[in-house]
């Protein structure tokens, strides 16, 4: 099972310096992030987003599971993503997975204005390591879980169809 954590700051910087010490935790094996992502709401209400993800683990499809993802919450289209007929569709399945509704609103209501928010999607973690190395950047934090079987459908509609077994 996959945590998909939301940290929302009330500022606009501090998501970023936030990913640098959460990258920072991954390269001393504390966490291990699939994918990090940090989300800023400028003060006119416009979205800017920075990803990184692992290549070899389908860079592509994690460009995209935060391009839906962030659609999903804020009803943009990110990352230079086109809306359309099959965007849609891949929305209204994403829709469908785990990520509930509450966890959604919570999200949207903790980006405001001139704000910022870190994603992280992790498998593992040390939690207290983790909290320790976090809490100097305060925020709130916002959880929710994805299943395996959750994961695989979001990999399946990301990548048009069903992925072979490895």
């Amino acid at each position: 099972m996959a945590d998909l954590i939301a940290i929302g700051y009330p500022d606009e910087a501090t998501a970023d310096a936030a990913a640098d010490e959460a990258r920072r935790l991954a390269g001393d094996l504390i966490i291990q992030p699939d994918a990090i992502a940090v989300i800023v709401r400028e003060t006119d209400g416009s979205y800017h987003v920075h990803t990184t993800h692992h290549v070899v683990g389908g860079g592509a499809a994690w460009g995209m599971f935060w391009g839906f993802l962030f659609g999903l919450l804020f009803f943009i289209p990110v990352l230079g993503m086109a809306v359309g007929a099959g965007m849609g569709a891949l929305m209204g399945k994403f829709a469908k997975t785990s990520i509930d509704k509450q966890f959604q609103d919570q999200v949207r209501g903790m980006l405001k204005p001139g704000t910022s928010a870190l994603f992280l999607m992790l498998e593992k973690v040390t939690p207290d390591k983790a909290v320790e190395a976090m809490s100097k950047y305060g925020g709130t934090v916002l959880k929710t879980s994805l299943s395996k079987d959750d994961e695989k459908e979001l990999q399946d509609a990301l990548h048009g169809g069903e992925t072979t077994a490895q």
